[in-house]
């Protein structure tokens, strides 16, 4: 009996959750007003409480002075000169609340030392009590007080101030009272935080005005970038933007003109390399259906018909798998899948051999192709060797396609301190020097009307970019074009190790003369 336990599965890992977003009620225009009125409100806000507290402590304080001035003032003068006898401080007390000028602004009453009012400039007489408790305070404790709130008697908003009397030998007498209505000091303290809150209104909705403006002026543009890109990616690739101001959206309006006008001109290359391809597979094609019934149809009576025939079949089949291998390559590149074989070898030898490769296929065109290179300099580097001859054939390739006129293509190979130079020049029609930029990128063609997919050149360059070298194109128009492939040399030391293994370029057979017209 087995009586294992059944091995428990992995757990599968969490799967990252995806970014929350955020709900924002009114787009940006809502979400930039709330932050930027909330913080000049609170800003408000605290200007209007300090304005206030500031205005009314400033006033009361002002009324609270005066007021306590003149009970002061008032009971030391009596002191002074009125209270040898009671007779003299009330006969004194009468006259002064007769003659007093401010009676439409300050009350004064005299208190006798209960607190009951003795006279006053109002009129107020008989014994009645002070209203207001800091009159019994002040006598108690013979000690000036102040009072500020709603007069019980009149139900008005006042403040009182109540100074001892004391005669000169420091006996109570009574007190000296006055008061005064904060209904004009208040209406003044009103009127200005008014004023404050209204400045305070006219500010925010300047603020609100400006910060309008300034997100019409943001948002716009961004809804037409919106559109826009929404029509990029409806497939109307070229369609471009209106740029408006020369700030960080406007350099997003140029991104976006920019990248629209690569869409066009990516898409245009994309349709004429799909046109072209189709175009390069469908002739070999139809040369080799066109051969093959004319064998199977009973053309293969004469042997020299049958000879062409296979030839032209083995060459077009040729042409097609170099066509697809160069495809593949692409895709391999385009997807990060291009592996190279890294190994030490001589350069020059696979130089060598494309050019002999070529040489025979030149013969027939009329061509002369010129090779040089110093022999006793040492071009092993690390890299594929099969790769950078397929770098040579296709720049051979092209020199021969489009150097056709010139008669002749030059081949140099040399060593430049740690670097190796191999240079392909032809004669031919030249590269126009507006379309110099972009022969290496992906399905260009330019004006050019040779056959090809368009995508030679790219596969080429990766390939030297992935050895660590350059490929670096100059073209003069009527004088032709120069191709320079600059790759980086082995170590010296590694490369001397191994230089008798391989047979030096010297000893290889030498180029023979083109045979031809040319």
């Amino acid at each position: 009996m087995n009586d294992r336990k059944p091995k428990k599965q992995p757990s599968a890992p969490p799967q990252p959750s995806a970014p929350k977003v955020l709900h924002s009620p009114g787009g940006i225009r809502g979400r930039w007003m709330r932050n930027s009125l909330s913080f000049v409100l609170v800003i408000l806000a605290a200007v209007v409480i300090l304005v206030s507290v500031g205005v009314s402590g400033y006033y009361y304080a002002s009324v609270r002075d005066n007021l306590l001035a003149r009970a002061t003032q008032t009971a030391d003068i009596y002191r002074k000169y009125f209270t040898e006898t009671y007779d003299q401080f009330y006969t004194q007390a009468e006259s002064s609340v007769t003659t007093y000028e401010q009676k439409d602004k300050v009350e004064m009453q005299f208190l006798d030392r209960n607190g009951r009012i003795l006279l006053s400039t109002s009129g107020l007489t008989g014994g009645g009590m002070a209203s207001t408790e800091e009159a019994v305070q002040a006598l108690a404790m013979q000690k000036a007080s102040v009072f500020t709130g709603r007069d019980p008697l009149s139900d008005e908003r006042v403040m009182s101030v109540t100074a001892p009397l004391l005669s000169s030998r420091g006996e109570l007498i009574g007190g000296v009272r006055v008061i005064s209505s904060l209904r004009i000091a208040e209406k003044q303290i009103w009127l200005i935080i008014g004023t404050v809150i209204l400045v305070c209104l006219l500010f925010l909705m300047l603020v609100v005005a400006s910060n309008s403006y300034f997100i019409r002026s943001i948002i716009e543009p961004v809804l037409r970038i919106n559109t826009i890109a929404k029509e990029i990616a409806a497939g109307r690739y070229g369609v471009r933007l209106q740029k408006t101001y020369d700030d960080e959206i406007g350099e997003l309006c140029d991104t976006i003109n920019y990248m629209s006008d690569e869409i066009s001109r990516a898409e245009r290359m994309k349709n004429d390399f799909i046109s072209s391809v189709s175009h390069e597979l469908r002739t070999p094609l139809t040369a080799i259906g066109g051969w093959s019934e004319t064998l199977l149809a009973g053309g293969g009576e004469d042997p020299e018909e049958v000879m062409q025939g296979l030839t032209i079949i083995q060459k077009e089949a040729g042409r097609l798998t170099r066509m697809v291998e160069e495809l593949l390559d692409f895709a391999r590149i385009e997807s990060g899948r291009m592996k190279l074989e890294v190994e030490l070898f001589d350069l020059s030898v696979e130089l060598y051999e494309a050019v002999y490769m070529y040489e025979n296929l030149l013969q027939k065109t009329g061509m002369q192709l010129h090779y040089d290179e110093d022999v006793d300099a040492n071009y092993y580097i690390n890299g594929d060797r099969h790769r950078m001859k397929q770098v040579f054939l296709n720049i051979l390739d092209n020199a021969a396609k489009y150097g056709a006129d010139g008669k002749q293509i030059e081949i140099t190979l040399r060593r430049a301190g740690g670097r190796i130079v191999a240079v392909v020049r032809d004669h031919g029609a030249g590269i126009p020097e507006a379309e110099l930029p972009f022969v290496k990128e992906k399905f260009y063609k330019g004006s050019s009307k040779q056959r090809g997919s368009g995508i030679g050149l790219a596969v080429t360059e990766e390939i030297v970019s992935l050895h660590g070298g350059t490929l670096d194109i100059a073209s003069t128009v009527g004088e032709g074009t120069t191709v320079t492939v600059t790759l980086p040399a082995a170590d010296a030391e590694e490369a001397l190790g191994i230089t008798g293994a391989l047979p030096k370029i010297a000893d290889a057979p030498p180029i023979p003369e083109p045979e031809g017209d040319g």
